[in-house]
């Protein structure tokens, strides 16, 4: 059975360059992967705060979130000081 494999990301530099290198690095045969662009998909900052991302870029690779580099705060992209 593949892994889930969800990058959450806003759109910045940092986070496209982790779209484009990590999230297709990972083997499509053991990873189902998905990304989620805030920009496009406001709605699901919810769901990644809640699977314990506090940062983007970063994964959630079967409900364990994996922080990259640090791209936005959830805080900001909420646009909460």
């Amino acid at each position: 059975m593949k892994a889930k494999a969800v990058l959450y990301h806003a759109g910045c530099s940092v986070c496209v360059s982790a779209e484009q290198q990590f999230a297709a690095a990972l083997d499509p045969a053991k990873f189902d992967v998905e990304v989620v662009n805030f920009a496009d998909a406001p709605d699901r900052i919810a769901e990644a705060e809640k699977a314990g991302v506090v940062s983007v870029p970063a994964f959630v690779i079967n409900g364990a979130p994996f922080h990259i580099n640090f791209g936005a705060s959830m805080a900001d992209l909420k646009g909460v000081a």
